[in-house]
């Protein structure tokens, strides 16, 4: 495995917030990125979908800043910028000229400290017709738009975390006052509940110290709530979910709960998805797609979660006239193999090396550097991650795959979801 020695400067402000610099000079630009400990699993019954209105609402002004202005300022200055949203955290991020920096730096301090100022019944209303346009585009109007929402609520029960997706209700977003708004901004965001991770053309010192400068005055002021870990084991026996719909061909999404991301036994049951279906060379791409020629796409990974579970995907684009069922049987005979087996010396030698490629393509690009670095200091108290991950996954070997996968990939504990094309589509 390659040797990776990325510097890695970190500071907390005396208000809380974590400050990781990682300097680059290979580019006159500079990567900010800030997560935020906030995503769908902390919204409680009936307010779902509110992690995911604050990734719009940032954008819509704050006290200093107009509506629409973080985004024009800064793509004036040749920056380019965004946000996402997801089940543990909430972030936001801009890659500038280097130039550009304390301009960033006190955009998103105004928004992170005085949001509110800017959060008007106007602004919600707006808001909220365009989170439901987001979802008209890209979950109701789309083949398979809603297979991952249903993948969510099958795998994991009413009531955990990880049920409904970060789109959210659309009824709870209509049932929101302006003051239940205002009252979930208070709780999550503040620098107590932040990393800001800076890499590019920086010097630590000097970039700490404009941290401090525009950060350092904002209070403590976010009260995440402690709560109990959620573990799940997994599931004794197969649960089903069945769509008929119009759709262009079958497509099933079999689904496993694993141990969360920072659990060796993760990482092994990564490289066992690598093995069934993550590459070109893997068992039910070999089988499935090119000698059988039962189906026309085999896609596997692995998504790592932090509250208790992670879940494990495959998704398998049915040939036309072929039996979902068929390919059904096919996946549970290749993990019967795999458990009683394990990985060959060169699936695990394939399955390494593409985890190294697709790691240090990842850290190639500053913005996604910034982002993995954001990622497992917030959810993992460990900011050098990006360093080690590749000689902790390479001292993973064949045998403990294949314990990993007996543990966490018997066909017993799938879920399926299947996505049928109508009898009327299929006989056209």
């Amino acid at each position: 495995m390659a040797d990776i020695a990325y510097p890695i400067a970190e500071r907390t402000l005396a208000n809380g917030l974590r400050v990781v610099v990682s300097e680059d000079h290979t580019v006159p630009t500079v990567t900010v990125n800030l997560w935020v400990g906030v995503g769908s699993r902390h919204e409680p019954a009936g307010r779902t979908g509110f992690a995911h209105l604050f990734e719009h609402l940032m954008f819509q002004g704050s006290r200093n800043v107009k509506s629409g202005e973080h985004f024009s300022a800064l793509m004036a200055e040749g920056g380019r910028l965004n946000a996402t949203t997801w089940f543990d955290r909430t972030n936001y991020f801009e890659t500038i000229p280097k130039g550009a920096l304390e301009l960033a730096l006190w955009l998103e301090a105004d928004r992170h400290g005085h949001l509110l100022d800017a959060v008007t019944q106007e602004n919600l209303d707006n808001q909220r017709d365009v989170v439901k346009e987001e979802k008209r585009q890209r979950y109701d109007n789309v083949p398979y738009g809603n297979a991952l929402v249903d993948v969510y609520a099958t795998v994991f029960p009413e009531g955990h975390p990880y049920h409904h997706p970060t789109i959210g209700s659309m009824e709870d977003l209509d049932a929101a006052s302006l003051e239940d708004v205002h009252a979930f901004f208070r709780h999550y965001y503040g620098p107590n509940n932040t990393v800001l991770t800076i890499v590019g053309d920086v010097e630590p010192d000097d970039a700490f110290a404009k941290v401090e400068k525009y950060f350092g005055a904002l209070p403590a002021s976010a009260q995440p709530t402690a709560h109990d870990i959620h573990h799940l084991d997994p599931l004794t026996e197969p649960v089903r979910l069945e769509r008929v719909e119009e759709v262009p061909n079958d497509r099933l999404h079999l689904a496993w709960r694993l141990p969360v991301d920072s659990d060796e036994d993760y990482l092994a049951c990564s490289l066992a998805f690598d093995v069934l279906g993550g590459l070109s060379t893997s068992r039910l791409v070999q089988r499935l797609v090119r000698d059988e020629q039962v189906a026309t796409a085999v896609h596997a990974h692995t998504m790592g979660f932090v509250d208790g579970v992670s879940l494990g995907l495959l998704i398998i684009d049915v040939a036309a006239g072929t039996d979902a069922d068929a390919i059904e049987d096919a996946v549970v005979e290749e993990l019967d193999r795999l458990i009683a087996q394990g990985p060959t010396a060169i699936e695990m030698e394939s399955s390494l090396a593409e985890t190294e490629r697709g790691w240090l393509s990842s850290l190639a690009s500053q913005e996604e550097r910034a982002d993995l670095i954001c990622h497992y200091t917030l959810l993992a108290d460990d900011s050098h991650f990006v360093n080690t991950l590749l000689d902790r996954i390479g001292a993973i070997g064949r045998d403990q795959v294949r314990a990993a996968a007996a543990a966490y990939l018997q066909p017993r504990s799938r879920a399926v979801v299947s996505y049928l094309v109508e009898e009327q589509e299929a006989a056209a």
